[in-house]
């Protein structure tokens, strides 16, 4: 008995000393004169939360503007669903497809959907898109994010 009293009370001092390890810092020397530069992420100043920068997407180069360009496309054609709009449904589609070497789109195929006619509009804007010619297939996948937000944003067309 007293064996295992021992080692449950070992079993749990472990426990309450893993979120204290998991905290400390770690330094790295590196060689060379400059030290290893910290790693924070972006804070908006105002609320001082952390703020994801958004991501590279590998098929924008081959967009006519890069990603600037083709996210103001996104969020110019996008038209948000009635159906999402009523049921307040929010979230990220994700479409795959092939840019083949001459410039099309081929195996355009929905991976994600959050419901409510999202999906069919994230392969609908996705069609639209024209992008340049790379020099051999890549197989990609391009996320679509609907939110709600002000009034009259991502509107239907009536």
């Amino acid at each position: 008995m007293k064996k295992t009293t021992f080692t449950l009370a070992l079993g749990l001092s472990a426990l309450v000393a893993l979120p204290a390890l998991a905290q400390q810092k770690v330094k790295v020397k590196t060689e060379g004169t400059a030290p290893a530069p910290e790693m924070a992420p972006a804070q908006d100043p105002v609320t001082k939360i952390a703020t994801a920068a958004p991501k590279a997407l590998p098929v924008a180069e081959y967009y006519e503007g890069g990603q600037e360009a083709l996210n103001a496309f996104i969020a110019k054609e996008l038209k948000y669903p009635l159906m999402a709009r009523r049921n307040r449904i929010q979230g990220t589609c994700i479409v795959s497809f092939t840019l083949t070497p001459d410039g099309t789109l081929s195996g355009v195929k929905l991976v994600k959907q959050v419901g409510g006619g999202t999906g069919e509009e994230a392969l609908r804007l996705v069609k639209l898109l024209q992008f340049k010619k790379p020099e051999y297939p890549i197989l990609t996948s391009l996320p679509i994010v609907f939110k709600l937000g002000a009034a009259g944003s991502n509107t239907v067309a009536e």
